[in-house]
């Protein structure tokens, strides 16, 4: 099976939709992610709710290239979540007939945070998206084990875990614990690079992780392995933001170059593979 591949809002984060998704269909992605909910007050998201006419150019990108979204951003579960009011966010992804759903768990009360993400996922079933949880140190989901934890308490069919590539790394997660992870979970992973020194402090993560991400064979994490480990049809989120390289090279240029050496790590990946199921 062909391997399939996004391109991460994240990736060409200043671009209008419709812009992301014709840089990814002239570049050979098959799918797009789009954000309509910032990360944190202020950052960047786009209004589709909001603007018909920003959604209806979208919409028309979408039927023009034959590029598919594929995950929506990005829903962040704290304290005082309410599922309810995201009706209208659910609907706008239903809308531009997207999958998965990025979800991020903020909330210290470990039970009160999966009661509100099996409200969500239960809220999102009927418009057939699936409500993927993201862990990454800097959150309250801090590592593999305790996505699988939250999964298995909610109880919902929808739900499933986000692999990336960074937050693997940044939370010392072992492969063993992705290899626990049933495929039955997991809709996508993102892959990038990065240095082999990791941030101390969450402001550091959260920068590290918006805005200086490595094309992938640039840094020192050990793709190689995940990917050789995670289910060899597992579409691929390719999510590489970075503040200096990315702007010198435009976004259309810096999404091939993305693409180009996620392929190339993967090939490997493949490759390892093969080779550990070979009699």
């Amino acid at each position: 099976m062909q391997r399939r591949f996004s391109l991460s809002f994240l990736t060409c984060l200043d671009a209008p939709p419709p812009a992301a998704i014709r840089t990814a269909a002239e570049t050979g992605y098959d799918f797009v992610g789009l954000r309509m909910l910032p990360a944190n007050p202020g950052g960047i998201a786009f209004r589709l709710m909001e603007e018909p006419a920003l959604l209806a150019q979208t919409l028309s990108a979408l039927d023009e290239t034959g590029v598919r979204v594929f995950d929506m951003e990005i829903v962040r579960i704290g304290p005082d979540f309410s599922a309810a009011a995201h009706e209208p966010f659910l609907v706008t992804s239903a809308r531009l007939r997207a999958r998965s759903i990025l979800v991020a768990g903020d909330d210290p009360d470990e039970a009160r945070l999966t009661a509100s993400f099996a409200a969500f996922c239960q809220a999102a079933a009927p418009y057939g998206l699936s409500a993927d949880l993201e862990f990454m140190p800097q959150s309250q989901v801090h590592d593999a084990r305790a996505a699988l934890r939250i999964l298995a308490a909610a109880e919902q069919p929808n739900a499933a875990i986000i692999v990336d590539a960074l937050h693997v790394s940044r939370s010392r997660t072992p492969l063993g614990d992705i290899a626990a992870i049933p495929r039955s979970r997991m809709n996508y992973a993102q892959i990038c690079d990065g240095p082999a020194e990791i941030p101390q402090t969450l402001d550091g993560l959260n920068h590290a992780a918006r805005r200086e991400r490595l094309l992938p064979g640039d840094g020192a994490i050990d793709l190689v392995g995940l990917f050789a480990t995670l289910p060899a049809d597992l579409p691929v989120s390719v999510e590489i933001p970075n503040e200096t390289q990315a702007p010198a090279l435009g976004p259309r240029e810096w999404a091939r170059r993305a693409l180009a050496a996620s392929k190339e790590v993967l090939a490997r990946a493949d490759a390892r593979r093969a080779a550990a199921i070979r009699p």
